[in-house]
């Protein structure tokens, strides 16, 4: 709380500036960022370059008209694909999905439609993306604007098409893991 501009720590006598910060580095800012917690999604493409990934980098822009970004390093495989593809799905995770959002981001899975075998999926109508059955909710988008951001491009997406899922606790990814979100009060 603040009373006349001043924390009620720096009140009660006690210091509660902000340490001096040194300059950031990818290993600081990579733990710096795992405090933000974060909601988990699975980015997908569909066609000849089909393709899944999990991410946490993704967020609403616009109500109006309706976009998303998604943010993708230029090294992945999902890079290529999705800027090739123009068009991409996004399933966002429920807590129960931990597994799905370990399996799309370990390396050595396999790539093309193989990484989707055993997953229960159905192809998005104007995207053809993989769409995780299950879900708490889906996307399809078309890419409308790509920005270069450091070693990876954040992708804005109109939305084409919405829908929500089962009434399910989400998934997080907070301090290196993936946990349950939190319910909200009665």
């Amino acid at each position: 709380m603040s009373f006349s501009g001043k924390s009620a720590d720096v009140l009660a006598g006690q210091d509660s500036s902000p340490p001096e910060l040194p300059g950031a580095t990818a290993t600081s800012m990579r733990d710096v960022m795992a405090q933000f917690a974060t909601g988990v999604v699975l980015l997908s493409v569909g066609g000849e370059h089909v393709h899944g990934m999990t991410a946490n980098a993704f967020t609403s822009v616009s109500l109006r008209p309706p976009q998303v970004l998604c943010c993708v390093s230029h090294t992945a495989v999902m890079h290529a694909a999705i800027t090739a593809a123009g068009l991409f799905g996004v399933s966002v995770l429920g807590a129960d999905q931990a597994d799905l959002a370990r399996y799309f981001a370990d390396k050595s899975r396999p790539l093309g439609a193989a990484q989707f075998e055993g997953v229960s999926w159905r192809a998005g109508e104007h995207s053809g993306a993989p769409l995780l059955a299950g879900a708490l909710a889906w996307l399809e988008c078309e890419i409308v604007q790509s920005y270069d951001g450091g070693d990876h491009s954040i992708i804005v997406g109109s939305v084409l098409a919405a829908g929500r899922g089962p009434d399910h606790p989400g998934l997080l990814f907070f301090d290196g893991g993936f946990q349950p979100a939190p319910r909200r009060a009665g």
